[in-house]
């Protein structure tokens, strides 16, 4: 794997099969798909390190009727899974697309999980969120990675993946969903196993940091790019770093020099790109990568693109009443790219965000600020453990906590006036904080006080005092906190019905009775954190067909340009209907790209026919040896 954002042709030109824009799950999956079939793949990234929003996500997947489901006994119809999402999209459902997701997701998984080091665990307990709705799942529908040991990967793969994001981290160690989650937060309600294997995994960690300079157990996102990566590595594919493209070349203008100056040409078949790179000496360079079968776009849409956000996120006067989890690259350059060869951007969708509500974390060293920048802390987890609640000023509740993280954002933006400020506060008291995180502060035995000092926790002795610290209404926040004690002790919840679904009571605490997502606000001290839309990335994009080509306005097909990841306009119509349904859309996508450059119409799983072809042929390029 060549690292370098160099040119690798005296003439400054790089011939190529296939040219891939973006290294994150979308990417790398058309990346690792078309190089196991045989062809030449480059993948140039325009950060220092590969991953994008991928390396810092939970890294589970949406993959309905996928293979290690099927291991386990479970065989839904797929009916299932289209009658679900009917009911959750409405008249945003594509069933063209959805279609075709739902077909290639079980080869997919049963590629990656065959024919390369990308190695799965089954989300066995992992439900839709709204389980109420007909066809929804309570398990068996999607898929993480593998947790990976870093001593597996080549060092030149560890020095290309990006870390793991320190605020869903402990002192930098990643922390995966499921028995690995449930055992450490065991440690701050006294298990000794839990105390135990929470010092093993930490001694672990610092031990790594001193001898590597960074964690070496990795989960979530970071195991799925690191996995990807090594991949890639193992098919000869070439990655240039700090290596942005600037525009995309036409099959004309490759043959008359590269003289195509980015305007739009909706008669040209794309043929690569002109990126810019870094030479050893400092200096920059622009040069061709030539792509003899076409270009990937997939480099993580634009959540960091503010004035787009001003344009298409509600109640963003300027753009930057918004906090994203993406990196700080993800400014939407492969949207742009798409609209200048013609490409349609897709904005009509119910939401163009991936919402998540976000915490601000202030670093501090004392009270002196630190490293220059805010934290950004996603709220996944504690929002659905009992004892805890959401309100705006006005000291009222609006929405169910427990529910998605999209809801969460949409309740909030929905209850907030026209020019008011859209923020919340997360509230709890002090039996809360002792036994689970409240946003990034941790339970027992992690103190408490650095939080309160720098400002990111606030306390207060009583709810009054509390609310008059926050700029919450006292009388609106003592009223709503009596109110939902009250309902909290019988188990339920009048007004938005928490923990009346499999998704809510599997996000509580089962040792919590009789509603494992409800539990009374009483003991003081009380905290709160203050809770502001965020996103995962974007769901407006470029058009594509369920072959992931880029499209027109008018429907048809650039030759030789494909979207994967979250370049793509989102299949779910800018609905959130399950966890992982950006990552899952993600990699299939691309390994669906992949398989249209490389011309594979055999699955590399099964040998079955994809539907709507009409010949068959063998395809492969062999599998690779070991995993990791």
């Amino acid at each position: 794997m060549n690292a370098q954002p160099t040119p690798a042709a005296e003439n400054g030109t790089v011939e190529t099969d296939v040219l891939v824009i973006g290294s994150g799950a979308g990417g790398l999956a058309a990346a690792v798909t078309a190089a196991y079939h045989g062809l030449r793949v480059v993948v140039v990234e325009k950060a220092d390190v590969c991953g994008g929003a991928t390396a810092w996500s939970g890294g589970w997947a949406w993959t309905p009727g996928n293979p290690l489901a099927k291991a386990d006994g479970v065989d839904e119809d797929p009916e299932l899974f289209r009658t679900y999402l009917r009911h959750r999209l409405g008249e945003r459902y594509d069933g063209a697309r959805i279609d075709a997701f739902l077909e290639a997701v079980p080869h997919m998984v049963g590629f990656f999980e065959e024919k390369t080091r990308l190695q799965f665990t089954p989300g066995a307990k992992i439900r839709d969120i709204y389980g109420k709705t007909p066809g929804a799942g309570t398990g068996h529908r999607s898929v993480g990675p593998a947790p990976l040991d870093a001593r597996r990967l080549s060092p030149r793969v560890r020095k290309l993946l990006r870390g793991q994001l320190y605020e869903t981290s402990f002192l930098g160690m990643g922390i995966m969903a499921g028995p690995d989650l449930a055992k450490i937060l065991s440690a701050s309600q006294g298990s000794l196993p839990g105390l135990a294997y929470s010092a093993w995994r930490v001694g672990r960690h610092l031990l790594d940091l001193a001898v590597h300079r960074r964690g070496m157990h990795l989960v979530n996102g970071t195991a799925l790019v690191g996995r990807l990566l090594q991949s890639a590595d193992d098919l000869g594919v070439e990655v240039r770093v700090s290596t942005p493209a600037v525009r995309l070349l036409t099959a004309d203008a490759a043959a008359h020099g590269g003289e195509h100056d980015g305007g739009r040409d909706d008669g040209g078949r794309v043929a690569g790109a002109v990126v810019r790179g870094v030479r050893p000496d400092g200096s920059e360079v622009e040069y061709e990568i030539r792509a003899a079968r076409g270009v990937v776009l997939a480099a993580g849409g634009f959540p960091n693109d503010v004035e787009r956000r001003r344009e298409l996120f509600p109640k963003t006067p300027t753009g930057r009443e918004h906090w994203t989890l993406a990196p700080k690259e993800t400014t939407g350059d492969g949207i742009t790219l798409g609209e200048s060869v013609g490409a349609l951007f897709q904005t009509d969708v119910e939401s163009a965000a991936a919402w998540c509500p976000v915490s601000l974390v202030p670093y501090t060293v004392g009270k002196a600020p630190a490293f220059g920048r805010n934290g950004v802390f996603p709220h996944i987890m504690d929002r659905a453990k009992p004892g805890s609640i959401g309100v705006r000023r006005d000291g009222k509740r609006f929405v169910n906590e427990a529910n998605g993280y999209y809801d969460y954002v949409s309740g909030l933006i929905a209850a907030t006036p026209e020019g008011d400020a859209v923020e919340s506060w997360q509230i709890a008291d002090s039996r809360f904080v002792r036994k689970y995180p409240l946003g990034m502060a941790k339970p027992l035995p992690v103190p408490l006080f650095p939080y309160v000092r720098n400002g990111y926790l606030v306390k207060g002795r009583t709810l009054e005092e509390l609310a008059a610290k926050c700029g919450i209404d006292p009388a609106g926040l003592r009223e709503t906190v009596e109110r939902f004690n009250e309902n909290a002790r019988l188990g339920v919840d009048p007004e938005f019905e928490r923990g009346e679904t499999e998704f809510n009571r599997y996000g509580g605490d089962a040792k919590v009775g009789p509603n494992p997502s409800l539990a009374p606000i009483e003991k003081g001290p009380f905290y709160a954190v203050k809770v502001v839309p965020g996103s995962f990335g974007t769901f407006a994009g470029l058009a594509a067909d369920g072959r992931a080509r880029v499209l027109r306005a008018d429907g048809s097909a650039i030759a030789g340009l494909f979207v994967a990841g979250n370049d793509q306009a989102n299949i779910m119509g800018g609905f959130y209907p399950a966890g992982g349904i950006n990552l899952g859309p993600a990699l299939t996508f691309g390994y669906v790209a992949g398989r249209e450059l490389a011309g594979a119409e055999v699955y590399e799983d099964s040998g079955t026919v994809p539907a709507g072809r009409d010949h068959v042929r063998s395809c492969g390029a062999g599998s690779v040896a070991g995993t990791a």
